[in-house]
């Protein structure tokens, strides 16, 4: 059964808290990052070879931590570049940091920034009541489809505006993760508002299977330190819960079987392992890389 719940993106604060104490615990910056160093400049580069600009297209970029270093590894992999680079993002205390990020990092000047403060909502009715006929080369979606209503809906149209050569990028928890076991058991009583956060990419892949839109992927193995979770009363730990949940308090306004329910779930060994008498929550990512 779904409970009177409060989202936790509904308390701005609170959401950022919990997140930044997630980044604090887990290792997904550095295997995201592993991924821009590693793989992501081959791509780019197929996208870019021969081009003197392009045009790419951040949806939901945060702070701009991975942006700021994927625009870098551009400008490594083919200098002289030149970039038109929007920015969608809704929060205004993210993109403001992000702002803060671009004025501090160096070798940026090839790149012409936009900022749009507001969701990939609002962004595709402003696109559709202007009739724009943009096309993007690179759209990245960072860990963000969650905070939409409508997944295969908001990825049909940022594809749409692809060109020819684009790639669409989204990175999401792999359905192989402690994510997709968590969301799998408890869904219907985690579920709150229309929006649709217990989101996996085995639930993208099985809508571009089905659309046969063709893709390739990369698992990002990942992890986060949850033991705190474990301590009653522990602040952190009720913030993890709650960035786990994505509920409000999650600790105090959960029924004691559904609570109890979660916490056993999150220490089994589908969803964590024991190391050194910490509880290591598998956090594993995985891209995806869409064509037009």
């Amino acid at each position: 059964m779904a409970y009177a719940f409060k989202f936790l993106t509904d308390d701005n604060n609170r959401y950022i808290k919990s997140f930044q104490l997630f980044l604090e615990r887990s290792t997904e910056h550095q295997c995201m990052l592993d991924f821009v160093h590693g793989v992501l400049p081959d791509i780019l580069a197929s996208i870019g070879e021969g081009r003197s600009s392009l045009n790419i297209l951040g949806v939901g970029s945060g702070a701009g931590k991975i942006d700021v270093e994927m625009l870098s590894q551009l400008r490594l992999k083919l200098p002289g570049l030149k970039v038109d680079n929007e920015v969608v993002e809704p929060s205004p205390e993210m993109m403001y940091n992000y702002k803060v990020l671009v004025s501090k990092s160096p070798n940026l000047e090839h790149v012409n920034f936009k900022w749009n403060k507001m969701t990939a909502s609002e962004f595709e009715n402003h696109w559709q009541e202007k009739n724009l006929t943009k096309k993007m080369d690179f759209i990245h979606m960072i860990q963000m489809l969650y905070y939409v209503a409508d997944p295969r809906a908001t990825v049909s149209f940022f594809r749409s505006l692809l060109n020819k050569n684009g790639k669409l990028m989204i990175i999401l928890v792999s359905d192989k993760s402690g994510w997709g076991r968590l969301w799998k058991t408890f869904k219907a009583d985690l579920s709150v508002g229309d929006i649709s956060q217990c989101l996996t990419t085995g639930d993208i892949k099985s809508f571009l299977d089905a659309s046969g839109i063709k893709y390739k992927n990369y698992q990002l193995p990942s992890q986060m330190d949850i033991t705190e979770c474990f301590s009653e009363g522990n602040e952190k730990g009720e913030l993890l819960l709650d960035f786990l949940t994505e509920v409000i308090e999650f600790s105090k306004s959960a029924p004691p079987d559904l609570k109890a329910g979660v916490l056993d779930l999150l220490r089994h060994p589908d969803c964590s392992s024991e190391v050194d008498g910490k509880v290591v929550f598998n956090n594993t990512l995985e891209v995806l890389v869409l064509d037009p």
